[in-house]
């Protein structure tokens, strides 16, 4: 179960090319912090030299060129920095077996075996697994989650690892249900009337006048049983407050 004040880090990579197995490497890696279900602002980004040249098909997916690259650091220079942002984090990433595998290859690269294996030091949570098991038979892209989603990737002409990961985030925010806590009471935690449990005040809405009650048509009705059985057979039975009003 999510808690409030889990650290998560939104990660992606674009690298050389693949598989791994076949000496590609990292080029990009960019990270994202989010706590209490909000980005922080807090974010790790850099481009990597990779010593070796990228796939035409790479270069055409995140437009990254070896030219670009030149001047650029190495993964040993960064390493550590890299390793402390993300420990003890819960990683969260789409398609995580990919970045992963070449986050562990870079480290055993450089003969750091510990680390040649993040999930000892961090949680993994593969968002494209989550979005296949909320999503069954659906495109489950990042572009196709964005538009599912209502999130705004028009930036998003090529893939790029900080923007991926800024998206991601959104991403995983509105499909794990967007506020973890809100408070319906009148009374703050500390009991002071008026305040929510954050100390921010709650202003009373006064003089409004009551509006009329509109009706749903046949129609409306129609449509929104339909809905209602779409969501069903999505989440593989009714909702909560369906079977208790049928009992």
């Amino acid at each position: 179960m999510e808690q409030q004040n889990t650290r998560y880090v939104v990660l992606d990579t674009e690298t050389t090319g693949m598989p791994v197995g076949e000496g590609h490497r990292i080029i990009e890696i960019g990270c994202v912090e989010v706590l209490g279900r909000r980005l922080t602002g807090r974010h790790f980004h850099v481009y990597l030299q990779p010593d070796r040249e990228s796939d035409e098909g790479a270069i055409g997916v995140h437009g990254i060129t070896d030219a670009f690259l030149i001047g650029k650091p190495r993964f040993a220079e960064v390493a550590d920095e890299f390793f402390d942002f993300i420990q003890g984090a819960q990683l969260v990433i789409h398609n995580a077996a990919f970045d992963v595998g070449f986050i562990n290859n870079e480290f055993a690269l450089l003969g750091q075996h510990d680390r040649a294996d993040i999930s000892k030091h961090c949680g993994i949570l593969d968002t494209l697994m989550l979005a296949r098991s909320r999503h069954p038979g659906q495109r489950n892209s990042l572009d196709a989650l964005c538009k599912r989603y209502g999130i705004d990737n028009s930036g998003r002409e090529l893939h790029g690892a900080l923007l991926d990961s800024e998206l991601l985030a959104d991403v995983y925010l509105a499909m794990t249900g967007g506020q973890t806590s809100l408070s319906l009471a009148g009374h703050g935690a500390d009991g002071e009337e008026g305040r929510d449990s954050d100390g921010s005040e709650i202003r009373r809405i006064v003089g409004r006048q009551p509006q009329p009650v509109l009706m749903a048509s046949a129609e409306e009705l129609e449509a929104h049983a339909q809905r209602l059985a779409a969501v069903a057979k999505s989440a593989g039975g009714p909702a909560l407050w369906q079977s208790l009003s049928e009992a």
